[in-house]
């Protein structure tokens, strides 16, 4: 039985999937290390979750005490937005990472093995634009976590959510 604290569980509505199916699947990924990549899938019987894509971390996710909030012109925020959007339209795959995150690491690895040659985004070397960029793709997103992929200008997640679409070739 596999340690479920290494596991991430992404929850997945049968419109995710692309398929027409009456039932959820729950498909778990052992992220520790790529090359031993384990897929279970099951029906979900424990959640009955007809919904939207939820994401569930085995508690690896880091918690934040104090958020500091600052305003931004209007104007700031949409620029930023702009250059995020051309961005996408100009390069067949983007990726903005951090370089000392470990999930980010893993999808730069898979598109190199891929052979393809992202654009990679490091939002820590930014400076003070790189949480503000972030800021926007999350706005964007909704996710506000990295590493955020994207295809085709389409947003596909991150490492969870790349990895799902690269083992069921979505």
């Amino acid at each position: 039985m596999a340690d479920v604290s290494n596991l991430t569980i992404l929850c997945c509505s049968p419109s995710f999937l692309g398929r027409r199916t009456s039932k959820n699947v729950i498909s778990c990924f052992s992220l520790n290390n790529i090359s031993s990549l384990s897929v279970l899938r099951s029906y979900d019987i424990t959640t009955r979750n007809r919904g939207p894509v939820k994401i569930i971390d085995g508690g690896n996710k880091r918690r934040n005490g104090i958020a500091v909030v600052r305003a931004m012109s209007a104007s700031f925020g949409s620029r930023l937005e702009e250059n995020v959007k051309k961005t996408l339209s100009d390069n067949p795959v983007v990726i903005y990472s951090k370089t000392w995150c470990s999930y980010s690491s893993e999808v730069k690895s898979l598109f190199k093995r891929l052979g393809a040659e992202p654009l990679v985004i490091e939002l820590d070397e930014m400076g003070p634009q790189g949480p503000q960029l972030q800021k926007v793709l999350e706005r964007l997103t909704g996710q506000h976590t990295v590493p955020n992929v994207f295809i085709g200008g389409k947003h596909i997640g991150g490492c969870t959510g790349t990895l799902f679409c690269f083992l069921y070739d979505l």
